[in-house]
């Protein structure tokens, strides 16, 4: 049997790409827990982040709040480790700057932590990325109650 593809199969399926691309999008999406975001309402580099974390495909919900100290009190976050916003995501917490691959990997690893934290605001990270400021290096913290650990290093966007 011969199939022969006339103008109306084409344009048939044409129609469909755009809807089918888009369920792929949802899918990827869906995959990626909610990110709680809590940052104060004159943060602009805070914004900056969560715009980073939805390019990577993360689904973001932002609270503003004056009050974010507070948050990072009760969600165990050290005074030294602070940072502009604390976010929380599959049971915790980050703060500060983070690029979202570090985010990943801790979701996927699932080590016995409070979260990760890049305390202050490195020059290059995802939210302090400014055209013409040079990057610097800086550690992701993943900290618990009693410990500790450089999680990754990166200069900039990128892991090192």
């Amino acid at each position: 049997m011969q199939h022969i593809i006339n103008r109306r199969a084409v344009l048939r399926a044409a129609a469909t790409l755009p809807l089918m691309l888009g369920l792929a999008r949802t899918a990827g999406a869906a995959t990626l827990p909610l990110v709680t975001v809590t940052k104060d309402p004159s943060c602009g580099c805070c914004g900056d982040w969560v715009q980073h974390l939805r390019a990577e495909g993360f689904p973001v919900r932002v609270i503003e709040s004056a009050d974010v100290d507070s948050l990072k009190q009760r969600l165990g976050v050290p005074p030294d480790l602070a940072s502009c916003h604390t976010a929380e995501v599959g049971g915790y917490v980050v703060e500060g700057h983070v690029p979202a691959p570090a985010i990943r990997r801790m979701l996927a690893q699932r080590p016995d932590a409070t979260g990760l934290a890049v305390p202050g605001m490195p020059a290059g990270s995802p939210g302090m990325d400014y055209p013409g400021v040079a990057p610097e290096p800086y550690d992701v913290i993943l900290f618990a109650p009693s410990r500790r650990a450089t999680f990754a290093r990166f200069n900039g966007k990128h892991e090192v």
